[in-house]
């Protein structure tokens, strides 16, 4: 059995982190299905900038759609939509094999709405309504304004992926979010069950504390706040409100490990994903990180619902003068700026394409 399908075994859905046309094409993503148990994938502008603008895949549509676009931003998310519908489409036996848990695809508001609560809930609307495939969640940022509209959205039914988590307590803040929205549907009489999966950056505290921290706590601090997250999440499905949610019909909204990716060259390539191997939780692996655990992971002792030995670690970066709530703050609103440099590049190839075509 492949390392891959002994994690999902373990309880555990392995999503891609990446799609472009070509592998939808060449029947890439369908064989990552067959024969990795991978089953759902997350997108983000980055991943669709170096699609669109890397070859060719994405310029018969560009040709076609440019006339009637009124915008770039336009523009992108008709490419974007196209490629996740057929996403969806791939993931669609899982999704029913599931009864909804799981086989989603994710597509992002635009990163500059990230401080306007009431444009995002009216962008995810009008993005869900247009993909037209119930698996297929919009990705809402855990900011402050964004809290708000995952209520809001969760309330009107929408699938939602809350990304740019850092923390234990931005994971609770976006879980407060999820479940307001679901208590609101309860009181109104509607269906609670809407999915939702909850995404916390791992990989980027070992990078923003590389230079800082004694070499022994080296590429230890991702796994250690990933630890203390889960704890979080363990002891909020077994509480009092969740129960009753629970009983109401409602599903837990899952944890999902995001920017597993190794970006030490000195540590393991498959660190983030042995190390967060649990239960009833979601790793998006980028491409290159699920054929290495593909290769070479394996599947060790799962992490335990108290978080493993997190608190302890972390009180190792305490003592080393590592502010690790301060650093939470910082990751987010500097992701939130990555997130709309990462926009802006995408959407300059786009008219780079668009010109060069025209032309």
């Amino acid at each position: 059995m492949k390392p891959t399908a002994r994690l999902h075994e373990s309880g555990q859905s392995l999503w891609l982190d990446n799609i472009t046309r070509t592998m939808l094409d060449d029947g890439t993503l369908a064989g990552y299905i067959d024969r990795l148990s991978v089953t759902g994938l997350t997108s983000n502008p980055t991943i669709f900038d170096k699609a669109i603008a890397g070859g060719d895949a994405y310029d018969e549509q560009i040709v076609g759609e440019a006339p009637a676009a009124g915008s770039g931003e336009d523009l992108f998310f008709e490419l974007a939509i196209a490629d996740l519908r057929r996403a969806a489409d791939l993931f669609a036996a899982v999704h029913e094999r599931t009864d909804g848990v799981d086989g989603f695809v994710s597509l992002e508001v635009s990163p500059l709405l990230a401080d306007d609560t009431e444009a995002t809930i009216a962008q995810a609307a009008q993005l869900h309504r247009k993909a037209e495939r119930d698996n297929l969640f919009i990705k809402i940022p855990g900011t402050e304004a964004g809290l708000g509209a995952i209520e809001e959205s969760i309330f009107a039914g929408i699938p939602v992926n809350v990304t740019l988590l850092f923390s234990g307590e931005h994971y609770l803040g976006a879980a407060g979010a999820y479940m307001r929205g679901v208590e609101r549907r309860i009181e109104a009489g509607l269906d609670p069950n809407v999915a939702s999966v909850a995404s916390l950056f791992v990989s980027r505290w070992d990078v923003a504390i590389a230079d800082d921290a004694p070499m022994e706590l080296r590429n230890r601090l991702g796994v250690a706040i990933g630890g203390r997250a889960y704890r979080a999440y363990r002891e909020l499905l077994d509480s009092d409100r969740w129960q009753r949610l629970l009983n109401e019909g409602a599903r837990a909204q899952r944890l999902l490990w995001a920017s597993t990716g190794t970006k030490d060259p000195g540590a393991s390539d498959v660190l983030y994903v042995e190390s967060l191997a649990s239960p009833f939780t979601v790793n998006t692996m980028p491409e290159n990180t699920l054929l290495a655990f593909a290769d070479h992971g394996e599947v060790g002792e799962l992490l335990g619902a108290g978080g493993g030995d997190a608190e302890q670690e972390l009180g190792l970066f305490g003592q080393a003068g590592i502010d690790v709530e301060a650093l939470a703050a910082r990751l987010q609103e500097e992701g939130k700026r990555a997130f709309v440099d990462s926009w802006a590049d995408m959407l300059a190839s786009i008219e780079t394409k668009r010109g060069a075509l025209a032309a």
